[in-house]
């Protein structure tokens, strides 16, 4: 589980009702009027925007946000020379017999479909087209979030114009004014609020992960073709090395001195 999303919700939320606490108005900040305007609105503009089943899914792709902050590569760095090295010494179809304690469901097809003979070019392919699917499949998620994002200020705004219609149809009466102009602003801060302390974040945090997941993908890719082609343990390991970052190259040698 990545702790920092979890400490930075936790953190927003404290930095924000802190202040309203201290100021002895929290009531102020609460109206149910203005929640309808803008959640509802917002939730109203995604249905518009997206399937439904879309914005269900939605769901399942933010869970990733959740888990461990980054892809750990290195421990596939390894998982790969040791393949190479089998594959180098007892022949790929030793390989077979490494597929069920593979988790990665990527690399094991992969390495299935070398397995079962097939030509590099075909593996190739058919690997990146997993790989593109994959990042459509994300950017449905990072859409939504994004939406939100967008939804959720632009109908804070339309909640402060109908306030500001409501206030000054009151012009008369001098001692409702206040009250009118904090409720017409309240729905901005809502939106505001909802934008940049969940929307927007989640949003980038999910164009990360997938970033790490494609990182990972071609990694894994390059070594099953490596392999594939007969290259030595250490030919596949200078191949990989270029994903690695110059922190874990260098753990790398310290572990293999």
């Amino acid at each position: 589980m990545d702790i920092g999303t979890i400490i930075g919700i936790i953190l927003g939320i404290v930095l924000v009702t802190f202040p309203i606490i201290s100021g002895g108005a929290a009531g102020a900040f609460i109206d149910v009027g203005s929640m309808m305007i803008t959640m509802g609105g917002t939730l109203a503009a995604l249905l518009i925007s997206f399937p439904l089943p879309k914005v269900k899914s939605v769901l399942v792709v933010t869970k990733k946000t959740l888990n461990s902050g980054s892809l750990e590569i290195v421990p596939w760095y390894s998982t790969l020379i040791d393949l190479a090295t089998i594959a180098r010494r007892d022949g790929i179809l030793a390989l077979e017999e490494r597929l069920d304690g593979i988790s990665d469901d990527f690399l094991k097809r992969g390495l299935q479909m070398i397995v079962d003979g097939s030509p590099a070019d075909a593996v190739n392919q058919i690997m990146e087209m997993e790989i593109e699917n994959m990042e459509m499949r994300h950017a449905i998620g990072h859409s939504i979030w994004k939406g939100m994002g967008s939804f959720a200020p632009a109908f804070g705004m339309i909640g402060t114009l109908i306030g500001l219609v409501n206030m000054l149809q009151n012009l008369s009466d001098p001692s409702k004014l206040g009250g009118g102009m904090a409720i017409a602003l309240i729905t901005t801060f809502y939106g505001a609020l909802f934008a940049n302390l969940f929307c927007i974040p989640l949003q980038n945090k999910l164009e990360q992960r997938t970033q790490e997941e494609v990182h990972l993908k071609r990694m894994l890719l390059a070594g099953i073709l490596s392999v594939q082609s007969g290259d030595s343990p250490r030919m596949v390991g200078e191949k990989l090395e270029v994903y690695l970052t110059p922190a874990e190259r260098a753990a790398n040698l310290q572990k293999g001195e």
